[in-house]
């Protein structure tokens, strides 16, 4: 079913200073379905392609799910990380969802809006997103490139929301999680700076054959990565990672995915083990399947569960070599090697 995103932005809202913008979509799915989407914050990185990472810093709600969250979000935004934290209020009676960035990122100002979720006469849902937004200082050349940005990811986001809602319960096929893990007698810092020091990875990693990583801001890393497969053939992708050094955990999101693929996140974490003197450095995988793009590259015939095999295999070897050169490379450094 093609997606149709519509959009209008109120002539009276220029005179005020506020812009006010409105994004709707139909669903073939029940509203239920949909608010269920726009209120698991835990889940937007695999379903909102802009959405890179979200953590919920504070939150307060009843047995029905109504209340309130304090969350901070990063999304790429006019080819840019952008991150902000946003307040929100989630009423599942009116399937609305209110939000208000609380720290907003320049050149925004202030930036609010709602999630409006509508059941329609034909058994389908209407999914009516609005913003309201000011640019610091008003400034006009600020006011357009926040303009640009949210319809951008408006019809983006809607878009998205429109296809998982219609997959129905076979997304539960489509979306599965999985990690790999090491013991390490060393240092968190030494494992963490070999693991933010993706830059090295062609000299350190026998199956990175290029990477040119940039960081535009202290934790925001943009990859672009060449990865060699067994059979010698190379294969790329480009990512968006967020460091978080005070902690030692990575995560990221693939831009560019191999085909079987729609979505791919992941997380790196070094955690004390059970023993005092070594850590657990693990690597989580999040990833979605394009049923696609599954048949095209493994044949008409080729199910769910072979993909989910494959794609497992492919990534876990990656990231169990990652794993054991990162141990290694702590442990010298610990023996003082």
């Amino acid at each position: 079913m093609a997606t149709t995103v519509t959009s209008e932005t109120p002539d009276t809202a220029l005179v005020t200073g506020t812009h006010l913008t409105e994004h709707s979509v139909t669903v073939a799915a029940p509203p239920e379905a949909c608010y269920a989407l726009v209120a698991d914050v835990a889940s937007w990185p695999q379903v909102f392609g802009p959405t890179v990472h979200v953590e919920v810093l504070e939150e307060s709600r009843d047995e029905r799910g109504a209340g309130e969250q304090l969350l901070r979000i990063w999304a790429i935004a006019n080819e840019q990380v952008r991150t902000w934290t946003s307040r929100r209020t989630l009423d599942p009676h009116s399937r609305t969802v209110t939000f208000r960035q609380v720290v907003p990122a320049a050149p925004v100002a202030s930036m609010g809006g709602t999630w409006r979720i509508e059941s329609l006469e034909d058994g389908t849902t209407r999914v009516v997103l609005l913003h309201d937004y000011r640019a610091v200082h008003d400034d006009p050349e600020a006011e357009q490139l926040i303009e640009r940005a949210v319809d951008r990811n408006s019809v983006a986001e809607l878009a998205a929301l429109k296809n998982a809602a219609e997959l129905g319960e076979s997304a539960d096929e489509l979306r599965f999680t999985f990690s790999d893990s090491v013991t390490v007698a060393g240092a968190a810092g030494d494992v963490y700076a070999f693991l933010d020091r993706a830059d090295l990875w062609p000299e350190r990693l026998p199956h990175v054959a290029r990477l040119a990583l940039t960081e535009d801001e202290p934790g925001i890393q943009h990859m672009d990565m060449d990865t060699r497969s067994p059979d010698g053939s190379l294969h790329n992708t480009t990512s968006v990672r967020v460091c978080f050094a005070d902690r030692k955990e990575i995560v990221y999101k693939q831009l560019r995915v191999p085909v079987a693929m729609r979505v791919h996140t992941g997380r790196w974490t070094i955690e004390p083990s059970g023993d005092a003197e070594t850590l657990t450095v693990t690597s989580w995988h999040t990833v979605v399947l394009d049923p696609e793009g599954v048949r095209s590259a493994l044949g008409p015939d080729a199910t769910l569960a072979e993909a989910r095999a494959l794609v497992r295999k492919a990534l876990g070897t990656n990231s169990s070599t990652t794993l054991r050169h990162a141990k290694q490379y702590a442990e010298d450094v610990h023996a003082g090697t």
